[in-house]
């Protein structure tokens, strides 16, 4: 489909002035008094309330995007039109549309997995036309009940359907998501002549032209402008060390202006910045999709009222926070997308003249990116056991009910499930999934081209990081840009670059810090579902059989000792060094446990019998324990598995207790503490556990160098 070109400027005819009178009173409603339309705005807002066209608005952060949807919805409502459904991918970004609503005279209710005790009552009015705004997530579009019963209503009665961050619908968008997926039949299925307006700040030419043609109209308006920002300044600052970054972030950041967010690649490493900053005295504090939702919303009403200096944030704070005077925001490890990295430091410089915009690479960078990438599209066998596990069913399977039978991890499959239910091979229904039995083919040209366009995407962020050229041209070339050029704000194109020096005494706090060593590892409670024919367990771990909360020396995702760690198990099997084992000491050392363990026991391995009865040797000698021996791996090295019930069965009957180191755990009499080189899923360490406490061991303390997670 070929896309039209943006009009060179508003399609009003005379007898419009009327209604962008209207319009233009609207926007001031909601943006101020000084607030005039732009000229896309207005040809955007005409196409949906006279021509009731669909129309794809891509413009910059900030341009505008929201009172295009706002004004259009006054200008409908007040012609006897239905409510707007907006579907907004974050809750963050509900509220704060919910907020500029408001101030525009829109009623606005939203629809979310946070409040479904309201769902009735919003539903009732809704039917009673007091709503003007309906914000649904994503999510729900594929809820059974919502989608059998609330959305055909919704949909048939709506005067505006508006698709925010509209470039999720694409695979290959930077923030693809599945459930965006089914928005295609939504707006195909709508009755004729209900506007749809899609929005989005990030999407280059590709993800424009898949987008527009998923809005299911052959003559959809793209209306696509500069993405220029004039307010930001961007720079990279280079530090070896990841100690040297954190210590770089310590003794800068309160000369950067304002307040500003701080993002991170992992939880692990927001939490770990966070907290060196405020030991540093600044008011940070760390947010990601695992803090509290309840916190998450503090967190945010504080960085709005400047009651913190910063942020210390995943990527889960993106799209739609909306803060007119964020003045900076520094990324600790470069995002793998150049798309997606202009999209978050969007969030900066919207109504301040200068915002400062800093990116502190690092070597695990890429590390992490794969991590990222190897939860693509899973291959085309594993695709296929899963139909026929659901065509062999003949009812409905949950998640759960589906883990123990194919090989993927909870996250994995769900989103390949969400992808198979847009494709028609299977449907969402109370109580699981089911398959309909429709052919289906598995497209592995195009996840190969998208996995090809995810590797190009990382080269591309290497590229920004060395380019001598403009940084803002560089950024707005990838989203194919047309009208991008030198920015003469950034660091190359001023020639002024932040210094990339820090004081050994900011770098010696940060280092200890950073390598603070200690995790607390909580041990499973519950057998997972589906195990329990073959294995003879379910439900809840006896107590008796379970372990104590354990310890590791770090995560792998860390920043401190996460890198030591990834070194480590890349090379061939050795001891642990005397600085790694040194802080292993102090691990145990900091271990408030309630008895002293009264021997060492280590799990044997096949990959690395050498480090793991090395260290838990080493360990027993320092601590004046006996030694007891360890288990023994028996067969082949066990593969990899990705969900809780196929590791299970995996090292359920891999690993054996000789019965003199029974014996002799027997003897000792009182806690083991268990020794293991790294720990994924948990399962390996708690079946060792529960062997231990069979063969007398009043309790045991997992010890393990590495946790993944």
């Amino acid at each position: 489909m070929s896309l039209p070109e943006t009009p060179p400027g508003p399609a009003d005819p005379a007898s419009d002035d009327g209604l962008r009178a209207e319009a233009e009173r609207c926007l001031r409603a909601l943006a101020g008094e000084g607030a005039r339309l732009r000229d896309d705005q207005w040809t955007a807002i005409h196409a949906l309330v006279v021509g009731r066209r669909r129309a794809l608005v891509v413009q910059r952060t900030g341009w505008g995007k929201s009172a295009v949807y706002f004004v259009a919805t006054r200008l409908l409502r007040g012609r006897g039109a239905g409510p707007t459904v907006i579907v907004s991918p974050l809750l963050a970004l509900m509220r704060n549309q919910i907020d500029a609503a408001a101030r525009a005279g829109i009623h606005a209710r939203t629809i979310n997995s946070a409040n479904t005790d309201d769902w009735e009552p919003i539903f009732a009015e809704v039917e009673a036309g007091a709503v003007d705004v309906l914000l649904v997530s994503p999510e729900r579009l594929n809820n059974p009940d919502f989608r059998d019963l609330v959305l055909p209503k919704l949909a048939a009665g709506a005067g505006l359907v508006v698709v925010d961050e509209a470039h999720c619908i694409s695979d290959w968008g930077h923030d693809f998501r599945p459930d965006y997926r089914r928005l295609r039949t939504l707006l195909a299925e709508l009755p004729p002549g209900i506007p749809v307006l899609a929005t989005t700040a990030t999407a280059n030419a590709r993800v424009t032209q898949d987008v527009a043609e998923q809005l299911a109209a052959d003559d959809a308006l793209v209306l696509r402008g500069a993405l220029e920002r004039d307010s930001l300044h961007l720079a990279v600052v280079r530090l070896a060390e990841p100690e040297r970054r954190i210590a770089w972030l310590g003794e800068h950041l309160g000369t950067l202006p304002g307040s500003g967010i701080v993002y991170t690649l992992t939880v692990a490493a927001a939490h770990e910045i966070a907290g060196y900053l405020r030991d540093r005295g600044y008011e940070v504090a760390a947010y990601s999709g695992q803090t509290d939702p309840a916190e998450r919303l503090q967190a945010e009403r504080d960085l709005l009222d400047n009651k913190l200096k910063a942020l210390v944030a995943t990527s889960a704070l993106g799209m739609g926070f909306d803060k007119p005077d964020l003045g900076f925001i520094v990324h600790v490890g470069a995002p793998q997308s150049p798309v997606a990295y202009y999209q978050q430091i969007g969030r900066a410089g919207r109504g301040v003249d200068r915002a400062e915009v800093i990116l502190l690479p690092g070597r695990e960078d890429r590390d992490i990116w794969a991590y990222f990438a190897s939860l693509a599209f899973p291959p085309e066998p594993v695709v296929r056991a899963t139909l026929d596990v659901l065509e062999a069913a003949g009812r409905p399977l949950s998640t759960g009910a589906l883990e123990p039978r194919v090989d993927l991890g909870r996250a994995r499959l769900e989103m390949m499930l969400k992808v198979l239910d847009v494709d028609g091979a299977v449907r969402r229904v109370k109580g699981g999934w089911t398959a309909t039995g429709r052919d289906w083919s598995y497209d592995r040209e195009r996840y190969e081209r998208v996995a090809g366009e995810r590797t190009r995407e990382q080269r591309a962020m290497l590229d920004y990081l060395a380019t001598e050229g403009c940084r803002e041209e560089f950024l707005r070339r990838q989203l194919d840009d047309p009208a991008a050029g030198p920015c003469g704000r950034c660091d190359n194109c001023t020639g002024r670059h932040w210094p990339a020096e820090v004081s050994e005494a900011g770098a010696a706090k940060a280092r200890d810090r950073l390598r603070r060593p200690g995790v607390e590892v909580a041990p499973r409670r519950m057998w997972p579902t589906g195990v329990k024919d073959d294995l003879g367990v379910s439900g809840r771990i006896a107590p008796d059989h379970q372990a104590e909360p354990g310890r590791a020396l770090g995560r792998l995702t860390d920043i401190g000792w996460g890198n030591r760690l990834r070194e480590l198990f890349a090379g061939s099997d050795t001891d642990v060094s005397p600085e790694m084992f040194d802080a292993v000491v102090k691990v145990l050392a900091a271990w408030d446990w309630s008895s002293r363990p009264a021997g060492v026991v280590t799990i044997g391995s096949h990959t690395r019998p050498r480090l793991v009865e090395g260290l838990g040797r080493r360990l027993a000698e320092i601590g004046r324990l006996p030694y007891l021996g360890g288990f023994v791996p028996l067969g082949e090295p066990i593969p990899r598995r990705h969900n809780s019930a196929q590791r299970l069965r995996s090292v359920w009957h891999a690993l054996t207790l000789p019965d003199d180191v029974a014996a002799a755990v027997r003897e000792a009499d009182g806690p083991i503490l268990l020794v293991d080189d790294r720990m994924e899923t948990g399962w390996t360490m708690t079946v060792a556990a529960r062997r231990l406490r069979e063969a007398g061991a009043p309790a045991v303390l997992p010890l393990t160098l590495a946790v993944t997670t």
